[in-house]
């Protein structure tokens, strides 16, 4: 296969694609490149007015690079070879929207440090047990989760998963697309 595409390489074909500047630009799409983004890196810190950042659909496989991105309100990272959320944590106090569906996630420790997160979709992934999936109870703000698809989710009657999600996330509000009415 040729060799992976960097960011510096995907931002340059997103300026030259829509004749905007990068460094200024609230809203970049780098999903879909090919050849896929194998590493996520430091030249996503001169991204410093991007409010969301898509790079779904590559094969990152894990978080870096995002620490000054201050202004970040939205990260889609679904579709990639993600691990784990390990690296996440710089945006612990901004960051409103999670997307890493489709990844092979087993573990969500980080997820606990996120202050100002309100949606959060996990679908498709690797977790299997109600230890990790009690940690999306920690954030505050929390309460936008997509979760089918993950072993956890695949072992259980739908119903019987459904009401006990709602009984360990008592500020969720939308679980799976569907809006959660308490006593389900």
């Amino acid at each position: 296969m040729a060799k992976a595409t960097t960011i510096k390489e995907a931002l340059t074909r997103w300026e030259e694609r829509t004749k905007l500047d990068s460094t200024k630009s609230t809203e970049i799409g780098l999903q879909f490149q090919w050849p896929p983004i194998e590493k996520m890196d430091g030249t996503l810190a001169t991204l410093l007015d991007c409010r969301k950042l898509s790079l779904s659909s590559n094969m990152i496989e894990k978080i870096a690079g995002i620490g000054n991105l201050k202004n970040l309100r939205i990260l889609c990272l679904a579709r990639n070879n993600i691990k784990a959320l390990s690296g996440i944590e710089p945006l612990s106090d901004t960051l409103e929207e999670l997307w890493i569906s489709y990844n092979i996630i087993e573990k969500i420790k980080p997820i606990e440090s996120m202050k100002a997160l309100k949606v959060f979709y996990v679908s498709n992934n690797s977790i299997k047990d109600w230890a990790e999936f009690s940690r999306m109870s920690v954030p505050p703000k929390l309460e936008e989760i997509t979760f089918l698809g993950n072993p956890l989710y695949e072992l259980m009657d739908e119903a019987a998963f459904r009401s006990e999600a709602i009984r360990r996330l008592p500020n969720m509000k939308k679980l799976d697309g569907e809006t959660v009415i308490r006593g389900d």
